[in-house]
């Protein structure tokens, strides 16, 4: 069984720049794609980044240019670095597969972007 635990998050300013891990208690090699997630408040969870087991990458639109996936499959760790951040970035990140499985939705890492 697979765990995911995020990690990475904080309060940063407008325009700034973050990087989440993910780490997984299991292999991750054999997992095809792995996908980050956030939920703003009262908002759903949307998935806002995804990465294949080869490394091809899709974004939302709302991130485009601005976030970058990535994954380390020998370390069983999955990233999103984040720049020029605005405030409605604002949200719990998680990562899990894609499509996600209620088996692995982990705590989530709180970003937070106010002046």
């Amino acid at each position: 069984q697979v765990q995911l635990v995020e990690s990475g998050g904080g309060l940063v300013q407008p325009g700034g720049s973050l990087t989440l891990s993910c780490a997984a208690s299991g292999t991750i090699s054999r997992l095809l794609t792995m996908g980050w997630y956030r939920q703003a408040p009262g908002k759903q969870r949307d998935l806002v980044a995804r990465i294949t087991r080869g490394g091809s990458t899709i974004y939302a639109d709302s991130v485009k240019g601005r976030f970058t996936i990535s994954r380390d499959n020998a370390k069983n760790l999955v990233y999103l670095q984040m720049s020029s951040l605005k405030p409605e970035d604002t949200a719990v990140y998680y990562c899990n597969l894609v499509p996600p499985s209620s088996a692995y939705w982990g705590q989530g890492t709180q970003v937070a972007v106010s002046s």
